[in-house]
Order: C-alpha cells, then structure tokens, then sequence
C-alpha cells in the first residue's frame, strides 16, 4: 500500500494536484482514496461533488473523504468525549452544547492520523493520497506522535497510577469528575496507534510526501523551510510539485512579466530541491474544478508516468563510525549556521531551528558518547559523538 500526502502554502493548489493524482491513479487500475486532512475543506469544491465522513465513490476505483472530527471522535474515542463533556458541563450551564467544546485545536490532524492508520491496517485501498492543511499545520501533524511519545513514555505512568489513587478524596472535593481507568487506557491506546502511524510515516517504501509550490518568492521560502523540517523528522519528500507555471505558449503581453518572473523561480526551485525530481502543472484557461478537468492536469503532471511510484528515495539522517568517534549527520538544506543550536541532555539532542524544536531520542550507540562538535558540510547538519574518558 502508499501513501502519499500533499502539503504546501495554503492557496497554492494542493488540494487540486491531490485529487488530480488520485483520479490518475484510479484510471492506472489502482483503489485510490483521496482523503482532506484539512480542517478547511476544499476537496468537494474541487472535485465538485458533495463528500461525506466516510468515503464515497467517485469513479471506477476512486473514492474520496472529509474527516468530521465530531464524528470522528464519537466514532473512535467515545469515553475521552464522554469524560471531556462531562467536565465541562459539570461548572457550567446544562443545556449548552458541549460537544463542539471536546475538539481542540489540531484535532482534525489528530483523527485524521488514525483514519489513515484503519485504512494502512485494512489494505481496503492501494493507494491512499491525503490533501493535508497548509505547511505549518501538516509539520505539526507529522510531528505530533513523537511529541506525544515523550509525555506518554515520561510523564503518563506517574499521573495514571496518580489519578487511581486521589481519585476517591479529590473528585467529591473539587466537584469535577476525574477521568476513570478505562478513559485513561483509551488515551494510551491512542499513543500506540500514534506511534504505530508515525513509523509508517517513516518507512520511505510506504509513505511519500509532496510539497506543492507555485513559482513565488514567498511560496518557495516557506517551502524550503518546510522541506528541511521534514528532512529532519526523516519524512520522505519524493516530489516538488509547481502549480500555475504561465507557458511560453501563451503571447500576452500583460503576462509578459510574469513568464520572465517564472522562469526565474523555476531556475530556483530546480536548484534548491535537486535531485529530487520536479512536476509542472500550468495556469490553465480555465478554472480547475470537477472530475474532466483534474483528470486532465494529472495527465499533464504526470505524462505517461506512474504517479504513485516513490519518485525519490535517500537516506536522510546517517551514524558512520569514524576512528573513536561517531558522525551523527542529518540533511538540513537551507539552513543557516546562525539559525540553529544543539544541545545535549541526558538521551537526547534538542535541535532549534527557526521557530522548530525537535527532541531526539539518541540510539543506544550514541547514548553513553558525548557531542564533541558540529559542522554543516553539503547541506548536512554533522554532530560529532565520541567519549569523555580520554579529557
């Protein structure tokens, strides 16, 4: 089975190369499931037909979905819902609606990882192509189930054996209902499957990732950005895929400007994400929505290409030995030497970069060695880990 997401700027036209993709790939005999992971749903505008929570067919071989997460959340995590709700209403008015109340912030994203998951575990589809939420909201996503990890692995044991133990004395006291054994084994069951979904997000032979830019300045940025970010969480990206390229064909002298500004960020996106492959699609004359028109734009991404195959596949994070000492090198392109610090703390690596922080749970080579150096050396961020005993 694949998997492949599609991130990229919002505006930029993800959710139309996505279900363009998927309706290539149904026509090449593939069960696809294009599926929205963004909270702002687009992808029934873009096909033109109305989606429902579950999916609905499309087309021979293709169907296509839009997470609720109110549905979602009855659906697969009903007692946390219950709990949630019962403690918000326990302060509060009884007759509000509370329900809206239980999804946080990057819920979507959340239960968005587990549909994925039921389908990866069901083999019911082939292919699985998801029209994530802009770049920011997707890197959240992805890192979500290492974040949790963390607090599950560090901090849950403590607080559940805890909550068994205050239970009888705080809950009359404080007149709030205090989450019983079987919610707090629903979250743990949600870590499992998190953890589970962020491994098969990691293996290169499944899952892909692939940022959808236009030739912008702005776009491009944020895209570079992004792509070192996933190179750091060790995500695939496979493709870069540029949408609403003006064609030479095209003889207007308004778009005149904008056919040389163009030319000159796709000479920069080639550049900066070599080798990784590069798709155009071009601004079309008319406007892409319904089934014959993204059709047509995924022939003309694709060609006679498959479009699910892994277009790109390299190892991005490397320990070689060296002498006494360990390399410990992951590829960070774009990135400047001010913009990143590196800490060491106990089994970890804090890396800052920008406005990211990623903590790295060492491998057990590493664990007992101390960092003695780092250096960026083409395009990769190198860390140097060798012993104290010789100091």
């Amino acid at each position: 089975m694949r998997i492949i997401l599609y991130t990229g700027k919002g505006g930029v036209g993800k959710t139309s190369v996505a279900a363009a993709t998927a309706i290539k790939s149904a026509k090449s005999g593939k069960k696809t499931l294009v599926i929205s992971a963004d909270p702002a749903h687009s992808l029934g505008d873009a096909l033109d037909i109305q989606l429902k929570s579950e999916p609905i067919e499309i087309m021979d071989n293709m169907w296509a979905q839009e997470i609720s997460s109110l549905y979602e959340m009855e659906k697969g995590w009903k007692k946390v819902q219950d709990y949630l709700t019962a403690l918000f209403t326990s302060k509060t008015v009884k007759d509000i609606t509370t329900e809206e109340l239980t999804i946080f912030p990057g819920m979507e994203d959340l239960l968005s990882l587990l549909r994925i998951l039921d389908y990866y575990k069901s083999k019911t589809y082939d292919v699985v192509i998801v029209d994530c939420a802009p770049t920011g909201e997707t890197l959240k996503l992805l890192s979500f189930p290492e974040m949790l990890r963390w607090w599950m692995e560090k901090l849950f044991p403590i607080k559940r054996k805890a909550v068994k133990i205050i239970k009888p004395v705080a809950q009359p006291l404080l007149g709030i209902p205090i989450p019983n054994d079987s919610v707090m084994g629903e979250v743990e069951n949600l870590y499992r499957n998190l953890d589970e979904m962020r491994n098969i997000f990691t293996d290169k032979e499944v899952t892909s990732i692939r940022i959808v830019v236009n030739p912008e300045k702005m776009v491009i940025k944020e895209a570079q950005r992004s792509f070192t970010y996933l190179n750091m969480y060790d995500f695939n990206v496979d493709a870069v895929m540029v949408n609403r390229v003006i064609s030479d064909d095209i003889n207007d002298g308004y778009l005149d400007t904008w056919k040389t500004i163009h030319k000159k960020y796709l000479k920069t996106i080639e550049e900066s994400f070599s080798p990784i492959p590069i798709y155009k699609a071009p601004l079309f004359d008319k406007e892409v929505v319904g089934l014959k028109m993204l059709s047509k734009m995924g022939d003309t991404i694709f060609k006679s290409e498959n479009p699910t195959s892994i277009k790109y596949n390299d190892r991005v994070q490397k320990i070689e030995k060296q002498g006494e000492e360990y390399i410990y090198s992951i590829y960070t392109p774009f990135l400047k030497k001010e913009d990143l610090s590196l800490n060491q703390k106990g089994d970890e690596v804090i890396i800052r970069a920008g406005n990211i922080k990623r903590n790295i749970t060492l491998p057990r080579i590493l664990i007992n060695l101390s960092i003695k150096g780092a250096k960026f050396e083409e395009d990769r961020l190198k860390i140097r880990f060798g012993s104290d005993k010789d100091e």
